[in-house]
Order: C-alpha cells, then structure tokens, then sequence
C-alpha cells in the first residue's frame, strides 16, 4: 500500500477516528487506527467494540491500493512534521510502516488489518437533523449523565425522535436535563423512535460537528445500535438495554416560588462564590423579601456571599445545592434570563430560559445551620 496526503487533513482525520479507539484495552489492535486504501477512496476507522468511527480520507492520493493498523501516536507524529505532502507506505505482511514528508522519515511497528476486528455494517436511511440543533441540544443534555457504570442506563442519554421533534434527557440522579428541538422533516414524521444511546457517542457526534462543519446529522435509532453520519463521518455505538427513568414523572406540575435572574449576573455570582466551594460544601441559596444571598462556608478555605436584588415575595426560604451542577445548569440555559422554580428546602428546584425547551432539574442538599 502507498498513499500521499496534505499533511493537515491526514493529522486531522487520524485523530478524529482515534477517539474511537481504546485508550484501556488488553487487545493492543483496539487501541490503533486501521487505514485502508482502495480504488475508490481512503478510509481510516477505529473501534473499541462499544463505539466505532469512520472517516474518509478524501484528500488522498492512492498509488497503491492496501490496508495497515497505524499507531495511535501516527496523528501526532503526523502533526509535527512540516507542512508539505505526507506519503505513507506498506508492505503487505511486513510488520512496519513508513512515514515521510518534508525531510522527515519514521518506520513505526504496525499491526495486520486482517487482524484488524470486522466494524459494524452501515444501517439504513435515518432521519436528518440540522447539525446546530443537534449540537446545541447533545451539549446541554450529556453533562446531565452519570459516570457510575453501577447503572448503565443513566450513563445514557435518552433520544426520541417523533412528531414532537427531538427530545433527549439525562440524569444521574441528582440532576435531570431535558431539551426538546422541533424539526421540521419531508415528509413529517409519524412514528416516534427512542432509545437510549451512551452519552459518550452523543459528546462525539457534538464535537463532529464542530470540526467538520457539517450542516447536518443523519441520525438512525436501530434496535441494538444508533449510527450517526456527519459531514462522510459515521459513528456506530451499541445502544444501552434497560428502562430509562421517565422524565416526564419528575417534573412538578407546579411551584410555590418562581424567580427570575439575569444569566450573566447570576453565573457571575455562582462562579466566584464557587470557588470556595467544596466537595461536602454546597451553595446556599437564601431568599429574603427582593432579593438572595449566595454563601458558602469551606472548613479548609473560608466562607463568601454575596447577595442580589431578585423579585421574591413571601416566608424566607433557604436551599442549598451542589455548586457545580447548579452552575452548569445556568450555563446551559440559553437566552439572558434564568428561571428557578421552588417549592420547598427540600424539594428539587427547576432551571428553565425564557422559553421551555430547555429544562435542569436539580436536587437540593440537605443545610446544616
């Protein structure tokens, strides 16, 4: 096998399908990229059997057609080497490959692509998404998600896809995100699709769309597995089994308290009391007659306030939640106002813009005096 490439897309694409590889594995091939070069296009892919990544390498001149595992650490190699064409070069069975370009030469040790695990199979057509949209709700819903692999289904993201538009949500228990985006399709959609797709493959198809400046995600919802397509880049990852909490449960119907705030102020606010914040010490919301004080008390660091004018009426009321999920649920409100909705002390509070597209919901952390 030999190819020539411009040296910028052969380092971008390289890494890109690497994030599909796997950085802890006991199986050295799923931690490497296979390249395959074929009459009829370059493609480099990856996998680590639980989400794999297809990028084509389009800018690829193939003077010999063939296929070769490359080291994971070919992107940065390939990435400091000057800018002029990279050729990369491989005999069939030799256990090396070549890499050169602008006075530069590196034999890296390489694996066979016949070893190399068989990808998933392309899947139908799916429904197309405008890549902002799609972006702008994945990045305000995954960071909702748990990281506790003790319940793999919160590790999820929930995707509906329907008459109602796109709808996804994620919770680790503690907090709850949920986005609805209206789509408009041709023909409109009838049926309505969910299921629940690890909230890493989501993050990956959000940060696709930013480097490929795609105007669109293709999006197939399978039975065992989702496929998103972005800009010739496909994403294949297992869907996750088991009943996702329903959502639409948590949410109360009503509040005693809704009070508005200016975002930036109240972000403003919340990072610089949060910086004394800790682990076991959480911020405290207290609400007075016009207006609310933001504390925390740190044993290791100190205590800080700050209060805000704020139209509240009625008993004090006092709350305290953990201060990074509160002021990523600010961050992800879109628009200059931020609502809260309370009900009591002990009750969770709801984050919503000025709109109801976006909705946080938080729960609150039982206040020691």
């Amino acid at each position: 096998m030999r190819l020539t490439c411009p040296r910028d897309e052969l380092a971008q694409r390289l890494a890109l399908a690497a994030r599909a590889a796997s950085s802890k594995t006991t199986i050295p091939i799923l931690g490497q990229v296979l390249l395959r070069a074929e009459d009829g296009g370059v493609e480099l892919a990856a996998t680590d059997m639980e989400l794999s990544l297809r990028v084509p390498l389009t800018g690829a001149t193939v003077e010999e057609a063939g296929a070769v595992v490359l080291p994971r650490l070919a992107a940065d190699l390939v990435r400091s080497m000057s800018d002029a064409p990279v050729t990369i070069e491989h005999r069939l069975n030799e256990g090396q490959v070549q890499l050169t370009g602008g006075g530069s030469s590196f034999s890296l040790n390489c694996l066979q692509a016949q070893d190399f695990p068989e990808l998933p199979p392309d899947a139908g057509e799916g429904v197309r998404i405008p890549a902002e949209r799609f972006q702008l709700t994945a990045e305000r819903v995954v960071r909702a998600a748990s990281r506790d692999e003790t319940r793999p289904v919160l590790t999820g993201v929930l995707v509906r896809i329907g008459p109602d538009g796109l709808v996804m949500a994620a919770t680790d228990s503690y907090r709850l995100a949920v986005r609805q985006t209206e789509l408009q399709t041709d023909p409109p959609l009838t049926e309505t699709r969910e299921a629940v797709v690890p909230a890493r493959a989501l993050a990956e198809v959000a940060r696709m769309v930013a480097q490929t400046k795609a105007g669109e995600v293709e999006l197939v919802l399978g039975e065992s597995q989702a496929v998103a397509r972005v800009g010739g880049v496909r994403l294949t990852t297992r869907l996750i089994d088991g009943q996702f909490p329903d959502y639409r449960q948590l949410v109360p119907d009503r509040f005693e308290h809704e009070v508005a705030f200016d975002r930036g102020e109240l972000l403003g606010v919340l990072t610089r009391i949060g910086v004394l914040a800790q682990r076991t010490a959480p911020i405290r919301l207290r609400f007075d007659q016009g207006e609310v004080t933001v504390a925390t008390v740190s044993d290791q660091l100190g205590e800080g306030r700050e209060a805000l004018p704020v139209p509240f009426a009625g008993e004090t009321l006092e709350i305290g939640f953990n201060a990074d999920f509160l002021r990523e649920g600010v961050e992800s409100i879109e628009g200059d106002e931020v609502r809260l909705g309370l009900i009591s002390p002990l009750r969770p509070g709801l984050l919503r813009g000025a709109g109801e597209e976006y909705r946080y919901l938080l729960m609150p952390i039982r206040l020691t005096a």
